[in-house]
């Protein structure tokens, strides 16, 4: 997952009651094969720095129609201190509060149509989601921990049993309970109480490399099942002692690399534990690469690919009603593409210039090229990935046609729905999710 650029009740005393309510439902686990009738998972990323340069707002989520698409945001991301502790603040590139809580929203950019006023304990993104969330009461919010950049702590904070227990503490009391620190006139004791239904893991990767600075060990995979298990008991006994009528959530990002998997993921064990994950359904092969590639192919021979990631995590133990598959919505693109043909397999000089990061460019602006007439759209249509090419720059993207593809093959599979990076990237009407909406839906 980028970011500048993842149960079982564990408490002994619960009595057969709470075992029956916290009990995943046959809609959830799915209705045979085919997974008809089931309610599947459309799980969207909501990036906390994208209110700025691409100004979308929580409340662009409720304008397009995707809230009532969805049935899980996921935001992007709470970070992790040295010292094992959820943190937030106002520290470049580490923390964000003015971004989650303090940040006023006019009426024009607010769900509720309403302007915030300077002595309201919670604004920022963390009250608009709580506004969604009350305009559409089957919308679940978890915060995601982690990603590439804020990973970095993850193997440190998982390293004892007093270590976890300390990050599981202080990530609950931060987002669960919403005991935000004070930011000015905003936060306190119960501030954001209400907004988060859960808690999405996206550490990269235990037990093996994932950004420069992330620390990563051997113990990292007995460390991480140690974690979940610990997430889920305190989320569990939270639940219980509020009488809350379902459970909180617990959910993860994992990787599509058999090594990645058996390195960092006791697969078996720890899907006991989760709700689902959401499996890395893209960035195979990114633009840092010399030679251009799929990034996020439904199916390939010799290569990574969806099929190939839903399989790997099937046979060591995943139930596929668990399992979430990522699509992209965003490309990943290369410049200087020599060899002919229509680009694909080729020799490339770098990544390819774009908006916000060169070899990286969101569906909205790829669409836009797409739509232009300088690019012609190639397709495998039995590899189920598609990709522009105009004699120079090739970009590897997924179109509602190829994501058509892709939520057939979820309902065939009976895997547990689709989830994206990021909602941001998406066009100003939604033209993704919708598809992916409809796909699931079987239209």
């Amino acid at each position: 997952m980028r970011r500048s650029m993842l149960g079982r009740l564990a408490v002994a005393a619960c009595s057969l009651s709470l075992l029956t309510a916290f009990a995943p439902s046959a809609d959830a686990q799915g209705d045979g094969a085919n997974g008809h009738h089931r309610s599947y998972k459309k799980v969207g990323y909501f990036t906390q720095w994208g209110i700025y340069g691409r100004d979308f707002q929580v409340q662009d989520l409720d304008a397009n129609g995707s809230a009532g698409k969805l049935t899980h945001i996921n935001y992007a991301f709470g970070n992790v201190s040295a010292d094992g502790k959820c943190f937030t603040g106002n520290v470049p590139g580490e923390a964000d509060a003015w971004a989650d809580y303090s940040r006023p929203l006019d009426s024009a950019n607010s769900v509720d149509g309403v302007a915030d006023t300077w002595d309201q304990p919670l604004a920022g993104n963390f009250n608009q989601l709580r506004e969604l969330k009350a305009k559409h009461p089957d919308l679940k919010a978890l915060i995601s921990l982690g990603g590439w950049s804020w990973s970095t702590h993850f193997s440190d904070a998982a390293l004892t049993p007093a270590s976890r227990k300390a990050l599981v503490t202080s990530c609950i009391d931060l987002y669960i309970k919403g005991n935000l620190p004070q930011d000015g006139t905003r936060g306190g004791a119960g501030a954001a109480a209400g907004v988060f239904d859960g808690i999405d893991l996206d550490w990269e990767w235990p037990g093996s490399a994932g950004d420069a600075d992330t620390k990563f060990r051997p113990e990292d995979k007995a460390n991480f099942t140690a974690l979940v298990k610990e997430f889920r008991t305190q989320l569990d006994a939270l639940a219980t002692s509020q009488k809350r009528k379902s459970k909180y959530e617990l959910t993860a990002y994992v990787p599509t690399a058999a090594a990645k998997i058996d390195a960092g993921f006791d697969v078996r064990r720890i899907m006991r534990d989760f709700d689902f994950v959401n499996l890395q359904g893209y960035d195979f092969h990114v633009s840092g690469e010399a030679t251009t590639a799929q990034q996020s192919a439904l199916r390939a021979r010799n290569d990574f690919s969806v099929d190939g990631t839903v399989e790997a995590w099937k046979r060591r133990g995943a139930p596929a009603h668990k399992l979430v598959v990522g699509m992209p919505f965003y490309g990943q693109g290369w410049t200087g593409v020599s060899g002919g043909g229509d680009g694909m397999g080729q020799p490339a000089t770098g990544p390819a210039p774009a908006t916000w990061a060169a070899g990286y460019e969101d569906y909205k602006e790829l669409k836009k090229l797409a739509d232009s007439g300088s690019y012609q759209v190639h397709r495998d249509r039995r590899g189920g990935h598609a990709w522009l090419f105009d004699g120079t720059t090739l970009w590897t993207y997924d179109d509602p046609q190829v994501l058509r593809a892709k939520t057939a093959y979820v309902r065939e599979e009976g895997l547990g729905g689709a989830m994206f990076w990021s909602l941001d990237a998406d066009t100003a009407d939604g033209e993704l999710i919708t598809a992916v909406d409809r796909g699931l839906r079987g239209r």
